[in-house]
């Protein structure tokens, strides 16, 4: 049987990442609109990534229930209902409260979908599906942020989420159209839900591969959310509009990362995330110097390297799982956005004691330590 075509699952990671960090360039306005600190309307970001974190195990077994196919697209069409309540509310907590509402129910879409991958194509295929399907959360949450950035200074924020709720809708009107039912039909669910999650615990290279993906997104929240405090300050001074245009660098991320797919499926995971280190190694130490072009080269060249490495991690979960794929793939979302919420507050730590450089050095710790864990469990 042939396998689907590949563009509904892109269509799947487009959707899942379109609003998740949506509000980052909202922020300075939400602020002034609820007479609100900058914590506060920060947790319109933090908000959603913890529900993510949360929900994802669940929503991952209920795929290996329902079927991958039905959740999937369960889970858009109520991100897109979320997101359009989020445009009705009228004060921070209630914004707030949909934000998480957001995040409860986008790992049916992401999560499920990589499991839905590994079920539907050949292993000599999956990592080219997985690294298109990452491109699709890359333009995704580029997108989002372009939206949500445009609607508002034109119009006002509530059209910020009108237009995301729209554009989600459309998405899974879409998903539901193209997605096909997968090959094979749900499985029963082997034992209890502790019984497979302690085989999960118990399983090394899957623990390993969950602590790769939280290096991963601890590299990228840490890298663009402190360089901006960099480039904020003297000599460069740069606007929060210039500031914001520094997300067209993950465009060539999602550029690359498809190409990628091709060489982890020949050369293997732990090949694959090599590089990808590797890359973002150099990215990081370019960014340590002065002038500004090279710094934002740094910032294009170590996204690369993220979204490889996000590519070859989550391909090499269903590989490694053998069985209840959708809550192997929740318990990895649980460390990927673990990663990134440390990823976000620790360097802070460092910031002080050493500024851009000192966040740089804890950046590349952090690769080295997900490289070794590689090595050592891959």
């Amino acid at each position: 049987m042939r396998a689907p075509r590949t563009f509904p699952v892109v269509l799947a990671g487009f959707t899942a990442f379109l609003d998740l960090y949506a509000t980052q360039p909202l922020l300075p306005l939400l602020a002034r609109t609820f007479h609100a600190t900058n914590f506060a309307v920060s947790l319109t970001v933090t908000a959603p990534t913890i529900a993510v974190g949360l929900a994802a195990p669940a929503v991952g077994r209920l795929g290996d229930a329902l079927g991958r196919r039905r959740v999937i697209v369960a889970s858009a069409f109520a991100l897109a209902l979320s997101t359009l309540f989020a445009a009705t509310a009228t004060t921070l907590p209630q914004l707030v409260a949909w934000r998480f509402v957001q995040g409860l129910v986008t790992p049916g879409v992401f999560a499920v979908t990589i499991a839905y991958i590994h079920e539907n194509w050949p292993g000599s295929r999956v990592g080219t599906v997985t690294a298109a399907y990452v491109t699709g959360t890359v333009v995704g949450g580029f997108a989002g942020r372009v939206v949500a950035g445009l609607m508002a200074a034109d119009v006002n924020w509530e059209m910020s989420f009108a237009a995301l709720g729209a554009l989600i809708l459309a998405a899974a009107i879409a998903l539901w159209w193209l997605l096909p039912a997968e090959r094979v039909a749900a499985p029963p669910l082997a034992g209890s839900r502790a019984g497979s999650l302690a085989a999960h615990l118990r399983n090394r290279p899957l623990l390993a591969t969950c602590a790769v993906g939280f290096g991963v997104l601890f590299t990228l929240v840490a890298m663009f959310t402190y360089v901006t405090f960099l480039l904020a300050a003297p000599p460069y001074l740069l606007s929060t509009a210039a500031l914001g245009w520094l997300f067209v660098v993950y465009l060539v991320g999602a550029l690359v990362t498809p190409f990628s797919g091709r060489w982890i499926d020949e050369h293997g995971h732990r090949t694959a995330l090599a590089v990808a280190v590797a890359l973002g190694v150099a990215g990081a130490l370019l960014s340590l110097l002065h002038p500004l072009a090279w710094i934002v080269a740094g910032l294009a060249l170590a996204c690369t390297g993220v979204f490889i490495a996000q590519a070859t991690a989550t391909s090499h979960v269903g590989e490694v799982a053998g069985h209840n794929r959708g809550l192997a793939v929740g318990l990895y979302a649980l460390f990927y956005y673990a990663g990134g919420s440390v990823g976000a507050a620790l360097p802070s730590a460092v910031w002080s004691a050493g500024g851009w450089p000192a966040c740089v050095a804890l950046v590349i710790v952090v690769q080295a330590a997900t490289m070794a864990i590689a090595t050592v469990f891959w």
